[in-house]
């Protein structure tokens, strides 16, 4: 009495768990592990969107690549074009300043460069021209006398007849000539694409300096007001420094030239002046190879005159060049555009890496523009007046001396006398 019946649980075939035997009871099923598929399971709704955006990422990345190859060029030109307008800037803005147009005070500028460009290139052309043809007619005696050198030297008996067929019928000078032969299309093809180039950028810095005001504007107008200040100022500064290096280049391409012309006209090779000029302004404003182009045709005019002129002049290249770059280039730079002399010189080879020597005309520009506007958001403070930021010791800070701790170590042995003030007689306390 009072005792329940509780009932098992019986399966489909009415088998209680008791009942069933052991080898039908299976354990519980565990889930699949982490990176297993499972047999009916869906692709999940984002992984086909992930897989064509991840395609489409690379084919956009890929397109964005061959385009800025391809366009690298006219990127460079274009940024060539925008110093050369920052160049010019204040002069048109003076001439825009009295009353004249932009676009009228910009052709002036660009037409007095043109005309003295043209000037130099035609004064320059004139005298190659007739010094190539005054080594020619005296060639024969240039020869005569190298030749007469060699026997008196080597013993000898060489005649100019003979070396001059030795020459003509030579296989090296009629493979020479084939070669310059062939290579006089590739020529023509470059100077017509210097051409195309040198277009390139004088149209796009003629628009760049007769619109300035309204690039700005245009530029300023997506901005917010406080941007806007610091875009124009930004402007400004990259004016300033770029005008800045021009000076300190046209300042040393005078003391270059001055300097080459003194040489030239105490040799007294012809032409000194314009000689002068050459390597003034090919070695300022033609980076990395321009000294050895700039020196090169004042040694070959010297040599007409003769032979031990050219190796002066190579001398006087070589030492000038040394003492340019070390003594006035630094500092001339430094003050003109307002960078310390290490960093201007990091610059020049960062940009010649970078863009060859494009890069290397603008990196000081570019470098000091950075370094001027970055410099309004640098707090500074006043450096404390402590010996060793001026450079040298306190001399309550100087260690004594080997003689004076000799001294304090024989004052202080066991059994000396101390002074009552207790000041030795060095003066040492």
């Amino acid at each position: 009495m009072g005792e329940t019946c509780t009932v098992a649980p019986t399966d489909e075939t009415g088998r209680t768990a008791q009942d069933a035997p052991l080898s039908d009871t299976t354990p519980p099923a565990r889930p699949p592990a982490e990176g297993t598929a499972v047999p009916g399971a869906r692709m999940p709704r984002w992984l086909p969107r992930a897989m064509v955006l991840a395609l489409a990422l690379i084919a956009v990345f890929q397109l964005g690549s061959w385009a800025f190859h391809q366009l690298i060029g006219l990127l460079i030109n274009v940024l060539i074009a925008f110093f050369l307008a920052l160049a010019i800037e204040p002069a048109v803005s003076w001439m825009a300043g009295r009353g004249m147009r932009r676009g009228l005070a910009t052709f002036l500028v660009f037409l007095g460069l043109a005309i003295v460009t043209a000037g130099f290139i035609t004064l320059l052309g004139s005298m190659l021209a007739g010094q190539i043809i005054k080594m020619i007619e005296g060639f024969p005696d240039y020869l005569d006398s190298v030749i007469n050198w060699v026997n008196e030297t080597f013993r000898t008996e060489l005649r100019r007849v003979d070396v001059q067929e030795g020459l003509l019928h030579s296989d090296w000078l009629r493979k020479y000539a084939q070669t310059s032969a062939a290579g006089v299309l590739d020529v023509s093809t470059q100077v017509l694409g210097g051409l195309f180039q040198l277009l390139t950028i004088g149209l796009f810095s003629f628009y760049f300096a007769a619109d300035g005001p309204r690039l700005r504007r245009a530029i300023c107008s997506v901005l917010p007001p406080a941007r806007q200040a610091e875009v124009l100022r930004a402007w400004e500064i990259a004016v300033d420094k770029t005008g800045g290096y021009l000076y300190s280049r046209g300042l040393m391409a005078l003391i270059s030239g001055v300097a080459h012309y003194i040489l030239l006209q105490a040799l007294g090779v012809p032409y000194a002046p314009v000689l002068g000029v050459w390597v003034g302004l090919v070695s300022q404003f033609i980076p990395t190879i321009g000294t050895y182009l700039a020196g090169a045709l004042p040694m070959l005019i010297a040599f007409t005159v003769d032979p031990w002129y050219a190796l002066w002049v190579l001398i006087f290249v070589v030492i000038y060049q040394q003492f340019e770059n070390y003594v006035l280039q630094p500092k001339l730079t430094s003050k003109t555009v307002d960078i310390h002399p290490a960093v201007a010189f990091g610059s020049v080879i960062a940009g010649t890496a970078l863009l060859g020597a494009v890069g290397a005309l603008i990196a000081i520009p570019a470098v000091a523009t950075l370094q001027a506007f970055l410099g309004a958001y640098v707090k500074r403070y006043d450096v404390t007046d402590d010996p060793r930021v001026q450079g040298r010791r306190s001399r309550g800070t100087r260690e004594p001396g080997l003689l004076t701790r000799a001294r304090a170590l024989w004052a202080a042995r066991p059994g000396a006398r101390v002074p009552e003030d207790g000041v030795l007689e060095d003066g040492s306390s």
